[in-house]
């Protein structure tokens, strides 16, 4: 999403963050499987680190996209409740795969970080879109 937002030249309307449900990643780089595949599709990832999700998170961003419903129900527990219509599926915004959440890589070989790519490529270009649209009005 970050490249898209760059090449559509919108870092000053548009900020991303990366946030995880749970504290075990803190601190940590994301998976070198997740960061080979990413590589080979011109994506750095090399500086992000984990963190989690914070109590003013919830106030500062507009959308809270996730990937499954596991953190969609992990982040609406610790939401409030005047934020939750800001929780959104990823793959809601996806204009090629109909699939409801992004496939879970972890427990497969490299081509289930293929595949989350190829998930994230479509859904990210969706949401891009909508978000343009809701600039532009």
């Amino acid at each position: 999403m970050r490249d898209l937002v760059v090449k559509a030249k919108l870092t000053d309307r548009i900020i991303i963050d990366s946030a995880g449900t749970g504290d075990w990643h803190i601190g940590q780089p994301p998976d070198e499987r997740a960061q080979r595949a990413a590589k080979k599709r011109g994506y750095d990832l090399s500086n992000l680190r984990g963190r989690q999700v914070a109590a003013d998170d919830f106030a500062r961003f507009d959308l809270f996209i996730v990937m499954d419903d596991a953190n969609a129900s992990a982040l609406a527990s610790v939401c409030p409740p005047e934020h939750r219509d800001k929780i959104r599926l990823l793959m809601e915004f996806a204009t090629i795969d109909d699939s409801r959440v992004v496939v879970d890589p972890y427990f497969g070989g490299d081509e289930g970080f293929e595949r989350v790519l190829d998930q994230c490529e479509d859904a990210c270009a969706g949401l891009l879109d909508s978000l343009r649209a809701q600039l532009a009005a």
